[in-house]
Order: C-alpha cells, then structure tokens, then sequence
C-alpha cells in the first residue's frame, strides 16, 4: 500500500477530514458531536494520509508559539495497525520542525494510545484524567 501525507488544502479533503474525525471519535468512540467539533478548526493545521487515492487518516495542529499541539489524530478502522498512525505523527512533526520555530510538542493522548506516542519519543506529564468520557494523559515531546 502507497501512503502519501499532505497539509490539508481544499475544502473537499477537509470534508473528508471531518468525516473520518466524525466516523472515529462521535461513531466509534461515543463522543458528543459537539465536543469533536469544537469551534477550533478554522486556526488549526490540518494533515490527512491518503491510500490509493483516499484519504484514510487524519489530524490537526494548533500552534502555540513554540510548541504545538497534535489534536484529533484518526485513523479509519480498516487501516490501523498497519503503521499509517506513526507515518502521519512523523510526517507533522518533521514538517513543522522545518522553521525551527516548534521547540515542544504536545497532545492528549488516549490512555491506551500512550504506548503509541511513547514510541515516537513522546513522554506523560501528569496523571490520567477523564476527557470526553474517555481517559487520557497529557504528553510531550521537546524538540
């Protein structure tokens, strides 16, 4: 399988975008439409992950001076564990490391993602606290 990651740049890919984010987080996982659409959208990064010509994962980026911070990281069911996660995580930090100005990178992870991020040099900060009725911890990772 040939994966491709890009920023996000038309207003179809960005539906699609939203449509994996809605399938994911509200289909999947139970979370209130109105806490997955949270208004934050329109200042964020986007990025997606396309296979054979679709778009199979998605997630976005606001910037906070010189960190930023990873958000609604999803990845359609029939492609995970197939490393597109990992190939998406790489592919943003390396993109916005190119500036210099990104010095830490953060994010909400999941409880059972965590292992995840640790691989990719991320590291919990904090203890674990509910979010959407799902448990997650705070992670980071100084660049």
């Amino acid at each position: 399988m040939q994966v491709r990651c890009f920023p996000v740049a038309s207003e179809e890919d960005m539906k699609r975008c939203f449509d994996i984010r809605r399938e994911v987080f509200v289909g999947e996982q139970n979370v209130p439409a109105e806490l997955e659409i949270d208004g934050q959208d329109p200042s964020a990064r986007h990025f997606a992950v396309k296979a054979d010509g679709n778009i199979i994962a998605t997630c976005r980026v606001r910037l906070m001076g010189s960190a930023a911070k990873i958000e609604r990281v999803a990845v359609l069911k029939d492609f995970r564990s197939k490393g597109i996660g990992r190939v998406l995580m790489r592919y943003i930090m390396n993109e916005l490391k190119k500036n210099g100005e990104i010095r830490l990178f953060k994010l909400s992870s999941q409880s059972y993602a965590v292992p995840f991020y640790e691989k990719l040099g991320f590291k919990t900060r904090g203890g674990e606290y509910m979010d959407a009725g799902i448990p997650h911890y705070d992670m980071v990772l100084e660049n």
